[in-house]
């Protein structure tokens, strides 16, 4: 019976049996984990600013539920689908992130968001999976056709989404599609003396950040001299680690989402560190290590380059969003705000992640030889 199922021809049969099913479950168990969290953290959040509790429960039951069918419809899809996919999202992103300069949403400052009738959408979450996949398309294609200018195109949209970024300005996103950018380059073959020279600009663009950026500086000084500056934030963060424990103080006993205002969103995981303790805050950041290195594992037998580049790609800005969020909490970095996939509230972000993951899930699928012309 076993074997008969493993004959089925069928669009989803072909999918389950090539499918991940290792960090398809991780993906499952993170969801599961946002839905607890939200739960917990989301009442009180709502109750402070004077809207229904239920309220950012139930927008994100809405998104993550999307979010999962994202994950696996476009998980569905062949390589040569994921790169159209990416070149329209990634026209599409770039086009909304130029119109947040002139009528989008002004939040603390920066113009992010365009205002939508259930949600406010971050355009630049979209362009992390969608650049990647491109610039993958990019440097590989300039390989198979002679005089294409793959690596001139990918710095020149590298470039487009650099001054955007700056002009909103998103300097925390800015530096992770950098990061991936100079991540996929090195994985391409870049000479080595080039990656030293690409780090070193990062270096220098970190310290023109610092010195051009008032939010930037002041995040950064306040991490590196503790008595400068309000650290209100931070200090209930670790505060609920310390009060939580190994195990915890148990479901709904945590008092840091009555005294945070992004309880729910950034510092969810001082949420998960009070409540549930310890132990679970390991168990989530080992299912974050466990889907990144997997993916990348399992590259080491892929034979298309596209697929390497584009994969490592999307896995090294799905894990660098998580490092960066669950070390701000922790005080490991500056603070920046930005989410933990799946887990944190927001819409952009559970959207993106799930394209990213899907991504990931498609061009990681298992292609028998006979398979492969159909598959690609």
């Amino acid at each position: 019976m076993r074997g008969a199922k493993r004959i089925d021809n069928s669009v989803i049969g072909r999918w389950w049996w090539t499918v991940d099913h290792a960090t398809l479950a991780c993906v499952g168990l993170l969801i599961g984990f946002g839905y607890v969290l939200m739960l917990a953290a989301s009442p009180s959040v709502a109750a402070r600013i004077g809207a229904d509790r239920d309220l950012f429960i139930l927008k994100q039951v809405v998104f993550l539920t999307i979010a999962g069918v994202i994950v696996v419809g476009v998980s569905l899809l062949s390589t040569t689908a994921i790169r159209r996919v990416a070149l329209l999202g990634c026209l599409l992103a770039l086009a909304a992130t130029a119109y947040t300069l002139v009528h989008g949403l002004e939040i603390k400052g920066a113009r992010r968001w365009i205002g939508l009738p259930m949600m406010s959408l971050q355009p630049s979450e979209f362009l992390k999976p969608c650049f990647a996949v491109v610039t993958a398309w990019l440097l590989t294609e300039r390989r198979r056709t002679r005089h294409f200018p793959g690596m001139l195109m990918a710095f020149a949209v590298f470039g487009v989404i650099l001054m955007l970024l700056k002009s909103q300005p998103d300097i925390g996103m800015l530096t992770v599609i950098t990061t991936v950018f100079m991540a996929q380059l090195f994985v391409d073959g870049l000479n080595l003396v080039l990656v030293g020279v690409g780090i070193g600009s990062m270096v220098a663009a970190f310290v023109g950040a610092f010195f051009a950026f008032t939010h930037v500086r002041s995040r950064v000084e306040r991490f590196l001299h503790p008595s400068l500056g309000d650290h209100y934030q931070i200090d209930t963060a670790l505060q609920a680690f310390g009060n939580g424990g190994l195990l915890g103080r148990g479901p709904g006993e945590g008092r840091v989402k009555d005294l945070l205002p992004d309880a729910h969103a950034d510092f969810v995981f001082a949420v998960a560190g009070e409540e549930f303790g310890m132990l679970v805050c390991l168990f989530i950041i080992g299912v974050f290590c466990f889907m990144v290195v997997r993916t990348l594992l399992k590259l080491l037998n892929e034979d298309d380059p596209f697929v390497v580049l584009a994969s490592c790609g999307l896995m090294t800005g799905f894990g660098l969003q998580a490092f960066v969020n669950m070390g701000s909490t922790l005080h490991l970095i500056p603070t920046k705000g930005m989410t933990l996939p799946f887990i944190s509230y927001g819409g952009s972000s559970a959207l993106s992640v799930a394209l990213t993951i899907g991504m990931v899930l498609a061009l990681t699928r298992r292609r028998p030889k006979a398979m492969s012309g159909v598959l690609r």
